[in-house]
């Protein structure tokens, strides 16, 4: 979480080893001790979506609609609580981060909203999370009235009500901030990033705070991101969800940090952890395209499988530079989301973002800063629904239990295994395509092919392939591509499986083109994987080498494809000079290519 404009410390992933003592220092010591044992778990369907910012409404449809029929297990919210209203600054969506009271008044919907959209949620058999904002309050540079009409203003939130003697004033440095991550005292007495930082081994405090998110229990809410949780000692988390009624999953933020910062095992007594490992050593690794090594991912990993939430990427990482894929990196990251859902290591988290170049910007708005309902392609990308991770979600659910078999790798970019006798999935990140034969521990029958179309009726979508008497399946997995096979999606009449050579092109654009502050560029064309020429629909290009936008996109191989740049900015949408941009994959040799343009 980064709630302030001001750069959060830099936290290197160095240390290794558990940090088995506090250090205690004079005066008001918070103290660490071991962490009762929470017995909640995500459920047998684990898939965890992050409907980042998305609004109340949008995300009960979504649950009916898409979540449910599809076999996510849970939803991660925004934070429901009052917090502060930021217009001078564009309505950031770290606004959201800093809470001025705990009634659940929010820019996505109001207390009656909530409560309904838990109730759809649940009646279409999707959990909801609460992304919980328990270490501090609104920052000391905000005063005014938030979300709800509550008046605040800095250690004085009388709608709680909490008062000066609430929150720590550690006094160091100058001020009250936290300038070294390598004290541990510090970490937890001092204000991140001005925010004022909550007394939390007060009773009071605890009170309050269990009394939130037992609030929030009563409306149905099924379970808890802890946000910011090494800033408070595992006993502190402790002791406040230990008082929620009820069994709820509870999961902590704790960022993996360098020597005398806490550590992430320090928590796992009251809940899981986020494993920050995973982002980087997966994204690393499909970003890279040396997939050989994460046969061995565990042994990689900090946390043990059954203490860990995972993800390629989350909303910090998106913006503050760790993440190593995000949307913006077209197959890589889609390759990498449904290797985490075919993987059995930890609790997988997707990301379902919205669309942004300056990493404050805050969701799609009203003029009042109201979040607008989501409508995906327009502001809102909806990762979640792309068939390479929704397909996934049935796959995992599928393959629940059971353990790596049959592991195969070309020794770098081309890697399959299977999930017991339930699963088999292969991925290639080679520019050419893969034609082999595989040894499955599948039962012999026709399966769909899961990343290339859906399995209806008994029938597929897309390809369909025969496994044998003895598991054996020859297939082609296309370049920069993947296959998935599993007992649940069965059925015949598909298409031809894809030929050799070039079934799809991964096209990489590059266009040089100036903008001004809010301005995004898009590339759009004649095909589908360009919106078929709707600015809305189009592939949104990453500024991350500006003036140079980048972006790619998997199209048809040997097809012309006429195609445009767009610049958006809200609903103003301005178009390349005619003609069209006019150029022919390729239809064999390799299977990427660049495209580099000048905006004209």
């Amino acid at each position: 979480m980064r709630p302030r404009t001001l750069p959060r410390a830099v936290l290197a992933v160095t240390a290794v080893a558990v940090l088995t003592a506090a250090l205690l220092s004079a005066g008001a010591v918070r103290r660490s001790t071991v962490a009762q044992a929470s017995a909640a778990t995500p459920g047998a369907h684990d898939v965890i979506v992050h409907l980042f910012q998305w609004p109340w409404r949008s995300v009960a449809s979504e649950c009916t609609g898409v979540l449910g029929p599809k076999g996510f297990g849970a939803v991660q919210v925004s934070p429901p609580q009052e917090h502060v209203v930021l217009p001078g600054q564009g309505y950031p969506w770290w606004q959201d981060y800093q809470p001025t009271s705990y009634q659940l008044t929010s820019r996505r919907g109001d207390r009656a909203a909530f409560a309904s959209m838990v109730n759809t949620c649940h009646a279409a058999g999707v959990k909801i999370f609460v992304d919980a904002v328990i270490n501090h309050m609104a920052g000391g540079a905000s005063s005014g009235t938030g979300s709800g009409g509550s008046s605040y203003s800095h250690y004085a939130y009388p709608a709680v009500p909490y008062g000066n003697d609430d929150f720590h004033h550690c006094g160091r440095n100058g001020n009250d901030d936290i300038v070294n991550y390598g004290d541990r005292w510090e970490v937890q007495n001092c204000e991140l990033v001005d925010l004022s930082d909550l007394k939390t081994e007060s009773s009071y405090v605890r009170g309050k705070l269990t009394g939130y998110l037992n609030d929030l229990a009563s409306l149905g809410v099924d379970g808890f991101r802890i946000d910011a949780a090494k800033h408070m000692p595992a006993a502190d988390v402790s002791a406040v969800v230990s008082g929620v009624s009820g069994s709820k999953y509870v999961y902590q933020e704790v960022i993996e940090g360098g020597s005398g910062e806490p550590a992430p095992e320090e928590y796992t007594g009251i809940g899981d952890v986020t494993e920050f490992r995973y982002g980087d050593v997966v994204g690393n690794a499909f970003a890279g395209g040396d997939l050989s090594g994460l046969n061995s991912l565990p042994a990689q990993m900090r946390l043990s499988s059954g203490d860990a939430v995972v993800f390629i990427d989350n909303h910090d990482t998106q913006r503050n530079g760790r993440a190593k894929l995000t949307y913006q990196n077209g197959s890589a990251y889609a390759l990498a989301e449904a290797f985490m859902l075919a993987y059995p290591y930890g609790v997988p988290k997707v990301m379902s973002s919205f669309t942004f170049s300056n990493s404050d910007a805050g969701p799609p708005a009203a003029g009042d800063g109201t979040t607008s309902t989501v409508s995906c392609g327009n502001g809102w990308q909806c990762e979640h629904r792309m068939r390479t991770t929704a397909n996934m979600v049935a796959l995992r659910n599928t393959a629940a239990g059971t353990g790596v078999t049959n592991w195969w790798s070309s020794g770098s970019n081309q890697i399959a295994f299977g999930r017991g006798s339930a699963a088999y999935v292969a991925f290639n990140r080679s520019g050419s395509a893969l034609t082999r034969t595989f040894q499955t521990s599948l039962p012999a029958g026709t399966y769909c092919d899961v990343m290339a179309g859906d399995a209806t009726g008994g029938s597929c979508t897309g390809p369909a392939y025969t496994v044998n008497g003895s598991g054996q399946v020859t297939a082609t997995v296309a370049a920069n591509g993947a296959l998935a096979l599993h007992i649940g999606a069965r059925g015949t009449g598909g298409t031809t499986p894809p030929p050799a050579g070039c079934p799809a092109v991964a096209v990489s654009f590059a266009v040089n083109a100036t903008t001004v502050w809010g301005e995004n560029v898009y590339v759009v064309g004649n095909t589908a994987a360009l919106g078929n020429w709707n600015p809305a629909n189009g592939v949104p290009l990453s500024s991350a080498t500006y003036p140079v936008w980048r972006g790619s996109a998997d199209l048809p191989a040997g097809t012309t494809v006429q195609y445009k740049y767009v610049k958006r900015n809200g609903d103003q949408v301005i178009w390349e000079s005619d003609p069209n941009r006019s150029r022919t994959t390729s239809s064999s040799g390799s299977c990427s290519e660049t495209w580099t343009d000048t905006w004209r």
